[in-house]
């Protein structure tokens, strides 16, 4: 284990939850002191004491370790709220319904924040039959690359992974989808929102000054 609960963590945890050190020394079976040495960075908790200690304070020992306290609010399991972490070390993709603590290769990874396409990441969306056809205007070197391709609804995500010197494209089924993700690996997450009368049309757009207008427009009448 390369990383440990610290002090400083315990000691949020503990004010968060309204504990005293003497009422959280009282449930550990450990003295005043030894929760006072924790918190001030003089000693650390036995290994054994993680789990307890998790429990008090209701996270994951994981969260404990990390000092990442997980609030997922998405209990619908909406997919529209999902969540995407990529490891920078091994390219791994991890797909979540909802915030959570992810670790990979000793890494704890942070939620990848989706920007909107733009000149450099173009995106073209075609209807072919009952089928997204998904297009990204993008080299596919082995230095720069799209990762994957996601189409997400509100009950299901379909993920498409890339690979360098490959065509950066892909078909996920029209029912549902509302959101188009891809993955640069030099520059993040980039989504784009599918709207209806634009998308679903036997003819491609992409991030051009016509479809941001005929965006705006949808959005005034759709909301």
């Amino acid at each position: 284990m390369n990383q440990y609960v610290t002090g400083a963590v315990i000691k949020e945890l503990r004010e968060k939850n309204k504990i005293t050190q003497s009422q959280l020394a009282d449930s550990l079976g450990v003295s005043d002191k030894a929760i006072s040495k924790w918190e001030t960075g003089k000693g650390y908790p036995d290994i054994t004491l993680l789990e307890p200690i998790a429990e008090i304070f209701h996270v994951s020992v994981t969260e404990l370790i990390s000092g990442t306290t997980v609030s997922n609010v998405n209990v619908s399991a909406n997919m529209l709220r999902s969540v995407f972490y990529v490891c920078p070390v091994c390219g791994n993709v991890i797909h979540s319904m909802g915030q959570s603590v992810i670790t990979c290769h000793g890494v704890t990874l942070k939620p990848e924040v989706a920007e909107p396409t733009d000149e450099a990441h173009k995106i073209f969306v075609e209807r072919v039959e009952d089928e997204y056809y998904v297009r990204i205007e993008h080299e596919m070197t082995k230095s720069h690359y799209i990762s994957f391709v996601a189409a997400m609804s509100h009950d299901r995500v379909e993920i498409t992974k890339l690979y360098p010197e490959g065509n950066p494209e892909a078909r996920f089924k029209i029912s549902g989808v509302k959101k188009i993700y891809f993955y640069c690996n030099k520059h993040g997450l980039f989504e784009l929102e599918v709207i209806k009368g634009i998308d679903d049309k036997d003819s491609s757009y992409d991030n051009t000054k016509e479809r941001q207008e005929l965006e705006e427009t949808a959005k005034k009448l759709f909301g």
